[in-house]
């Protein structure tokens, strides 16, 4: 049986083994939902990139730019890190660049160990869950976190993924099973139970609660956001 376990900060990743496991990155307030939801509207692919000055450099080639640092819009760049900025289709059939404060930086990490490189959010959770479950391989959920830092919005989210493999995958991770428990505590309430959340408060000092309730809407999307070729692309399920 396949198994599922939790790393709760990519500080954290030299005490997991990443080789062969489908990875599950995790940056709910908003890189990962953001790039789902650009993906679901449209968009071809999106290049993650580490630093702000490689991702402006990726205009030359035709990328359009998304940039954030410390959750505001970096200098220079078209887009932030809102996943509003995609919905209604501006950006169909373009290709984005995007560096990020912690999502990105969690991909990069990741990239050249993982078997495969998924996007976890809340917007397509059950998708992404079905799609883990025909891969029928091991899970490492990698909560992005916040410089590092343990954060409760990325990790109840690793609760709410493991609540829907663990029937069909073992565990015997602590922070899988801690976080699943928490999640089913506050399922109910979600969005009230994340407004605590150290990053939830920074964002609302940012006047972005809109963004905040688009991340914390269930399964909106029934596409999931996987690494090819470098670039994050579409697929479904039963692909």
């Amino acid at each position: 049986m396949a198994t599922i376990e939790t790393c709760l900060s990519p500080e954290l990743l030299s005490l997991h083994e990443v080789a062969a496991k489908n990875v599950v990155i995790v940056d709910i307030f908003r890189a990962t939902s953001t790039m789902t939801a650009a993906l679901a509207n449209g968009v071809s692919g999106i290049l993650p990139v580490m630093d702000l000055e490689s991702c402006r450099a990726k205009v030359s080639e035709g990328y359009v730019i998304a940039g954030e640092r410390n959750g505001q819009t970096a200098a220079g760049f078209e887009l932030g890190n809102s996943p509003l900025a995609y919905t209604q289709g501006q950006y169909i059939g373009k290709k984005i660049a995007m560096t990020t404060t912690n999502g990105t930086v969690a991909i990069e990490k990741t990239a050249t160990l993982a078997n495969q490189i998924i996007l976890g959010a809340f917007v397509n959770l059950e998708a992404t869950a079905n799609y883990l479950l025909e891969q029928n391989e091991d899970v490492l959920i990698v909560c992005a976190g916040w410089k590092g830092r343990f954060n409760l919005e990325d990790s109840l989210y690793a609760g709410a993924l493991a609540q829907a493999l663990v029937p069909y995958m073992s565990t015997d991770c602590d922070a899988t099973i801690a976080m699943r428990s928490l999640y089913e505590s506050n399922q109910h309430r979600l969005k009230l139970f994340l407004s605590q959340a150290a990053h939830s408060k920074r964002l609302q000092n940012h006047g972005i609660e809109e963004d905040i309730d688009f991340c914390l809407t269930l399964n909106q999307y029934p596409v999931v956001g996987v690494l090819k070729g470098g670039e994050l692309v579409a697929v479904s399920d039963g692909q």
